[in-house]
């Protein structure tokens, strides 16, 4: 029997270029490779990326290749900290070899991509989503002509409690103090301030209150009921496809009719610019983008109000949004071309066409959040600054859009979903095989493969096919090895 002290023995000092442990690679990140190889995106980033190095002087840089590389790797990973992803790219030997990093050399460290980060623009983070769209373009996957529009918050990375007075900077104790002791209460207690604090409206008013940490950041209410610092994400999704078209990052205290024209004008110079390349690039074939650009938009109640509604009728773009339900009637008087491009909107939504609308909304805007920011692990931000963030979000939904690739190509669009695609293609071959030798087990290894339904599930939603080796599944498989034996 071996031991551990047995193994331990002096490093060597020289060890040859084939005595290296080496990996096949992730079959995922080689295709992901050869993809992005096909299509030029070394070429291009680093001609976008030159004018921010030097020809000659300076320390080896981190290429741009290998920096969007591994802005990448953090959707597929699932990864919202730049202090994973480098770890996470020191530990795999197929992330080396995706990014083009050698077994003899040092993976970036988190400081190397965070300083490369800082100094490429958000300009060249724009081109380089402009690219992955010109790619999901080639193949059909943009059409531009049905927009959806809708947003989610994004945690800060800033607490509450540091946040500061905007004309004083006083902290929040400090500003209780303040108030306690103006109302009579000369050593006011903890209990004192929190009883004086209940008392007053707006506390965290954005007006008054700032964080020190993150300027940008503002005070909202997340999705699960929590108030906290926040950014809000915005997308802008084709209907047709599921491709997120154009990214921006708001104020979380803005509301939503106030940032849908600069989503949409976003989205509407991403379509013509993709309308354009496919002109130069493809001037005989037929186009795959609309030429007319985007003709709908599809949005949700909170986006509604009728100078919105007259708005995107003045833009040329008929609007699919639902109206809240508001006490009493409301007064047209002088507002006739609203009155009239609200009536319009109204029709349109109660109509067939207009929910199948609404429905295909809910579905590919909310399954591009969960991707991005639940999968992707950009609901809390690790950076501060609207900028800094909007480069991360920018290469982020990139992936995404990449992913939409890979589905076509390889039926899974990130490596988790490659596995289990794997996992239930042998269950399918394993049921195939037992029903050649028998019925009666193959139905006995179904049940088995089968986990209890929950009460809360419902009958009609699919049975995950992906099980754990010490599940129903591997039971099941004992129970088929015995049968056979016996």
């Amino acid at each position: 029997m071996g031991t551990r002290r047995q193994r331990e023995k002096q490093e060597d000092l020289w060890i040859a270029h084939t005595e290296l442990a080496s990996a096949p690679g992730h079959p995922f990140y080689q295709r992901l490779n050869e993809l992005l190889e096909a299509e030029g995106f070394d070429e291009f980033v680093e001609s976008r990326c030159a004018k921010f190095y030097a020809a000659r002087c300076g320390r080896p840089s981190l290429t741009p290749g290998i920096y969007f590389r591994s802005l990448l790797i953090g959707y597929f990973e699932g990864m919202g900290a730049e202090r994973g992803i480098a770890w996470r790219l020191a530990d795999s030997l197929a992330l080396r070899r995706f990014v083009g990093i050698g077994l003899d050399e040092y993976t970036p460290d988190h400081s190397t991509i965070s300083r490369t980060r800082r100094l490429i623009d958000l300009d060249t983070h724009r081109e380089v989503f402009g690219w992955v769209l010109g790619v999901l373009a080639d193949r059909g996957l943009v059409q531009g002509q049905r927009i959806a529009i809708d947003a989610t918050t994004l945690e800060a990375n800033a607490a509450m409690r540091s946040i500061v007075r905007r004309d004083t900077g006083e902290s929040y104790d400090e500003f209780l103090t303040g108030l306690a002791k103006a109302s009579g209460i000369e050593t006011p207690t903890r209990e004192d301030m929190v009883r004086l604090d209940r008392k007053r409206k707006k506390r965290t008013s954005n007006k008054d209150w700032k964080s020190p940490a993150d300027e940008d950041a503002r005070v909202a209410k997340m999705k699960d009921g929590r108030t906290h610092l926040a950014h809000k994400a915005e997308h802008a999704v084709d209907l047709n496809t599921g491709a997120v078209v154009a990214v921006t990052l708001q104020a979380a205290d803005k509301g939503d009719t106030t940032t849908l024209d600069e989503t949409l004008c976003e989205a509407g110079m991403a379509v013509a610019e993709l309308v354009r390349r496919e002109a130069e690039l493809q001037p005989d074939e037929k186009p795959r983008v609309n030429v007319d650009g985007i003709e709908e938009l599809v949005a949700d109640k909170g986006y509604h109000s009728g100078a919105v509604v007259q708005r995107m009728k003045s833009y040329g773009v008929r609007s699919y949004i639902p109206e809240k339900r508001q006490k009493g009637q409301r007064n047209w008087e002088g507002k006739a071309e609203q009155q009239q491009a609200v009536y319009q909107n109204r029709q349109r939504v109660r109509g067939n066409y207009g929910k199948s609308l609404l429905r295909r909304r809910g579905e590919l805007v909310e399954r591009s959040f969960a991707h991005c920011y639940e999968t992707g692990g950009l609901r809390r931000c690790h950076l501060r600054g609207r900028e800094n963030i909007l480069k991360r979000t920018l290469i982020h939904v990139g992936a995404f859009n990449l992913s939409l690739v890979l589905r076509k190509l390889l039926g899974a669009g990130t490596p988790r979903e490659l596995k289990n695609r794997a996992a239930s293609l042998i269950l399918r071959l394993l049921l195939r095989i037992a029903c050649q030798f028998s019925p009666e087990t193959a139905l006995e290894l179904e049940s088995a493969s089968t986990p209890p339904r929950s009460h809360s599930q419902s009958p009609h939603q699919p049975i995950p096919t992906a099980m754990p080796k010490s599940g129903p599944l591997h039971h099941g498989l004992l129970r088929l090895r015995r049968l056979r034996s016996t």
